[in-house]
């Protein structure tokens, strides 16, 4: 497989198990080289746009993806997305909702906005793993993203 140089992946859930979960699977199956958690959608933008808390952040290091819930406190999932894809330096960073909603209109505006990809999260334990395991497994080793 190949193996991206230096990239990075932002969870963006405000369920501590969901995130210990999934953070647990990116780490067994070394999916970036970096896998940072924030549990809002304002944190979230705050590390995308390099504000607040973020400010120092390294703006060389390249997110390969993002893996966004919807439901949160603060901003929400949506209004997130909104704003990563409405702005120039963030719009071809790949968005994967994963997210318990599995409601058309939370799907169809997601995709409206330009999402890369929508899963509904598994309620069983095993089921979950290998979900978060395929999308990272996909979005870091076979999908190809644009340079720059």
């Amino acid at each position: 497989m190949r193996r991206l140089q230096s990239i990075d992946v932002l969870l963006v859930e405000d369920s501590f198990s969901d995130a210990e979960l999934t953070l647990r699977t990116l780490r067994k199956d070394e999916i970036g080289e970096r896998v940072y958690w924030v549990k809002d959608g304002a944190e979230a933008l705050d590390f995308m746009f390099r504000e607040g808390a973020y400010v120092e952040r390294d703006s060389s290091q390249k997110l390969l993806l993002v893996l966004l819930d919807l439901r949160m406190p603060k901003v929400g999932g949506i209004e997130v997305l909104r704003r990563l894809k409405g702005d120039i330096r963030t719009r071809t960073t790949p968005v994967v909702i994963l997210t318990s909603s599995d409601e058309p209109r939370d799907i169809a505006e997601t995709y409206r906005l330009g999402v890369n990809s929508y899963i509904v999260k598994p309620v069983k334990l095993a089921a979950f793993r290998e979900v978060v395991s395929q999308v990272g497994r996909y979005w870091v080793y076979a999908n190809q993203v644009p340079a720059g």
